[in-house]
């Protein structure tokens, strides 16, 4: 399933979308190239969540804990990381699957590590439907891997 966000605000919008369907133990692992719109659909989520901090990529703490209005966001940034060893140093064994919910930047290349419950959110910029200096669209993709992803996905459309 894929949504295009013509906008920032269309991003973060979807973002809200996202996040009014979110419960405690969701996962969502987002991949998409620097810019692609990964903190702004986090920033929707959080927003969704009744955070009222200001959401920012966690690329130098890895994790930022921001209290929501039922449960925390876990937002996680793994961009900085080179191996599976480093996880266990992150605290992200320790969230998963509890009593918030997990949003990981960059975290493909630890699936297997992260594991099956979660959905994957590919977010790509569409450079070639943008006029020399215009903001592209960005395509967001959700695919599942278990039946809450599923869930999320079909409520999301």
């Amino acid at each position: 399933m894929a949504f295009v966000t013509r906008s920032q605000e269309e991003t973060i919008e979807l973002g809200q979308r996202l996040g009014a369907l979110l419960r405690e133990g969701d996962v969502l692992v987002l991949t998409g190239d620097l810019g692609a719109g990964k903190t702004q659909l986090t920033k929707g989520i959080a927003a969704a969540m009744g955070v009222e901090d200001d959401v920012t990529s966690p690329t130098f703490n890895i994790l930022m804990v921001y209290e929501g209005a039922q449960m925390p966001l876990y937002h996680f940034d793994l961009y900085r990381l080179e191996d599976a060893d480093q996880l266990e140093d992150t605290g992200l064994f320790d969230l998963l699957g509890g009593d918030g919910v997990c949003v990981i930047e960059w975290g493909e290349q630890f699936a297997d590590e992260i594991g099956d419950e979660r959905l994957d959110v590919y977010l790509s910029r569409l450079d070639d439907q943008a006029a020399v200096g215009e903001e592209p669209p960005r395509e967001v993709r959700l695919v599942a891997h278990d039946e809450r992803g599923e869930e999320i996905a079909a409520a999301l459309r």
